[in-house]
């Protein structure tokens, strides 16, 4: 009967769709992953040297203290403390602009940055719609080599090194042309740590 046909058929088209999509694109993409990008396709995750993981370049964290450059807020504290979520959650915090909640956190940031005279640029002050954003632009990271000297009591030559570090960290456009250079923090940070150790 014509029905049963087109039911079985039916039947075969979302079976071989099921086996395509749930089995052998996610096969195919994962094999892809791991012979041509393996360091993406696990996290690019970094070791110290003492061979401790320390974190990953693709995803962006915060840093506490004053020694460090800070990157974007987070709206999910990604892995941070007892209400981060090491679930992979990002996201925005969905506040509309009118929210008092939201205006009161970006005066705050932007009073923070003012105490450290650091102009109160717009991604240091609005979180990013992932939450997990790695790079700051340089002039964000420029806006921040005073303060990051000072805490680490540097001088003026090696401020100066700070600067080449920037440079050496900062990832250039995707293909050359899609959107702007940014600078790497958690790879800066780690390499003014290990400035410190050695100079000490």
């Amino acid at each position: 009967m014509p029905m049963f046909k087109d039911i079985f058929k039916a039947i075969r088209i979302t079976i071989v769709l099921w086996l395509v999509t749930a089995f052998i694109y996610p096969l195919f993409i994962l094999v892809i992953g791991q012979v041509f990008f393996p360091e993406q396709a696990n996290g690019n995750i970094k070791q110290n040297i003492h061979g401790e993981n320390y974190g990953s370049t693709l995803i962006g964290q915060k840093f506490v203290s004053e020694k460090y450059f800070q990157g974007r807020p987070s709206a999910v504290r990604y892995s941070i403390g007892r209400r981060g979520r090491p679930t992979g959650v990002s996201g925005a915090s969905n506040l509309a602009p009118s929210d008092p909640n939201l205006q009161q956190r970006v005066l705050e940031e932007a009073e923070l940055l003012r105490e450290e005279n650091i102009p109160p640029l717009a991604e240091l002050i609005y979180a990013s719609g992932s939450g997990l954003d790695p790079h700051i632009s340089l002039e964000a990271a420029q806006a921040q080599i005073d303060r990051v000297a000072s805490a680490r009591n540097l001088q003026e030559q090696e401020k100066r090194e700070i600067e080449k570090s920037i440079r050496e960290y900062t990832d250039g456009r995707f293909l050359g042309i899609f959107g702007e250079p940014g600078v790497n923090i958690l790879q800066l940070n780690y390499e003014l740590d290990l400035k410190d150790v050695n100079r000490n």
